[in-house]
């Protein structure tokens, strides 16, 4: 797959984790491309490099605003880009728990501390107070909470003795600058990740009620009740029996259900080789679009399709309230 996943970045100064994240996404396969440079301070010397390089660029002065009129000037030429995720870099603005949460789960920011220590500012200096042997960088997730969201990666660097928290500063900049591209390519592009796409899957099947993951002819399998009566309602297959993608296999209703995802919907739904012919439906995974709440739904209704009767009378009743 071609498809690279739009970013825009903000920024508020010199912006050299900006300029690490454009040049690497010019570099062979990166998942992802800069479609915007966007900028509180219509001074930032990151715009003008980022207009250099051919980068479009907006700034928007935030004086005389009120957070969130700011906010909704910024989010505006984000969306007109057509950015799919925002990536804070030196971004000196405290964001509207709004705009977080129409960006949740879209939204990447850079902190230079091991999170969860020293979230916040100076954070090189209470490193070097504290007696830490390591301060470093991380890539988290924004949430309403400041620096408090899924951390995503981190670099280690050494505290020397002597150190200020100046010259501290200056190597964890080199670590963020190796970070940070490595950090948004991952998360963008997990999507057709097969080891994250299988934590996902399993994380949600292992949630309904008296199921285990049970590996079946290289696949993993789950399956719903206990012991030797316990039947599979969901394999997990990377690339099964010749088809070319990542795939979810589930219990249609019968024959002429799959037969008719297949032909309606056959970018999604395909007959799988070795399991269709019994009922089973592979769904595409490796989708950058894919609604995991339909996941969900799969899940439940092909093991509601093998559970003891005991479990699913049990969730029925619960539905009816």
């Amino acid at each position: 797959m071609t498809d690279k996943a739009k970013i825009a970045v903000l920024i508020s100064g010199a912006g050299t984790n900006m300029a690490a994240l454009l040049y690497a996404s010019r570099l062979g396969d990166a998942p992802y491309e800069v479609v915007l440079v966007a900028s509180n301070d219509p001074a930032a010397p990151g715009l003008a490099l980022a207009a250099l390089e051919g980068v479009p660029t907006f700034a928007h002065p935030h004086k005389g605003m009120t957070r969130e009129v700011h906010d909704t000037a910024m989010e505006a030429a984000v969306l007109a880009a057509g950015a799919e995720y925002i990536v804070l870099a030196g971004y000196m603005r405290i964001l509207s728990d709004g705009f977080v949460e129409r960006w949740a789960g879209r939204m990447l920011n850079i902190h230079p501390s091991l999170l969860p220590k020293y979230k916040g500012l100076d954070t090189f200096a209470r490193a070097i107070a504290a007696g830490d042997s390591h301060a470093g960088a991380s890539v988290h997730l924004v949430t309403p909470d400041l620096d408090s969201g899924e951390v995503l990666a981190q670099a280690r660097v050494a505290i020397a003795p002597g150190d200020t928290p100046a010259s501290l500063a200056e190597r964890v900049r080199f670590a963020e600058h190796q970070l940070y591209p490595r950090a948004v390519a991952d998360y963008v592009s997990r999507w057709r990740n097969p080891a994250w796409l299988l934590e996902q899957v399993r994380a949600r099947a292992l949630a309904l009620p008296e199921t285990c993951e049970q590996d079946s002819f290289g696949s993993a399998g789950f399956r719903a009740g206990t012991g030797k009566s316990g039947k599979y309602f969901a394999y997990f297959s990377d690339r099964p029996h010749g088809h070319d993608r990542i795939a979810l296999l589930v219990k249609a209703g019968g024959m002429d259900e799959l037969n008719a995802l297949v032909e309606d919907q056959p970018d999604i739904y395909f007959k799988p080789a070795f399991y269709g012919a019994s009922g089973w439906v592979g769904i595409v995974l490796d989708r950058p679009d894919l609604d995991w709440g339909d996941i969900d739904a799969w899940l439940e209704r092909s093991w509601r399709a093998v559970a003891p009767k005991r479990l699913t009378r049990f969730l029925a009743i619960a539905d009816e309230f």
